[in-house]
């Protein structure tokens, strides 16, 4: 019970900062692989680069797994878990509608990573983007196409 209490108020007592670097990974609902469909996986990645868009993050580096997604970014004008919010429900909305289903989509919450600047970011970035190649779902990383980084 008290392991209990003590992640919820972890959980409730995530803290955010504007210009901080943050590893985040959020996993689909049960697991289940549904962006092993590109189509669907690039509905992710229209989330995370409309984040981009609006001013909310700096995307540094992402990689869509079949059942999770790990980005790497600078946060910027709003708050972690808004922003986790917003990405997590607007993506499930549209895959959902390019399904024709509704049902849950993303496991509640996600895990985040505070970085300092001082870290090797690069090397970060390339750990990120390297999960398909550590998975064993393409031999080179070339042949995935739900990455992104920065600085490769």
């Amino acid at each position: 019970m008290q392991a209990f209490a003590r992640g919820k108020c972890l959980r409730n007592g995530r803290f955010s900062q504007s210009g901080r670097i943050y590893l985040i990974t959020s996993v689909t609902h049960g697991r289940e692989p549904v962006f092993a469909d590109w189509r669907l996986g690039r509905l992710m990645v229209n989330e995370l680069r409309s984040a981009q868009q609006s001013g909310a993050a700096d995307s540094l580096a992402w990689v869509v797994m079949p059942d999770h997604v790990h980005w790497l970014l600078e946060l910027k004008q709003c708050e972690l878990t808004p922003l986790m919010q917003r990405v997590k429900s607007q993506n499930a909305r549209a895959v959902n509608q390019a399904r024709g289903q509704h049902r849950q989509l993303w496991q509640r919450g996600f895990h985040d990573r505070a970085l300092r600047k001082e870290e090797d970011l690069l090397k970060m970035a390339r750990y990120v983007v390297a999960n398909p190649l550590r998975a064993g779902l393409v031999s080179k990383l070339g042949d995935y196409s739900l990455w992104d980084a920065v600085w490769l």
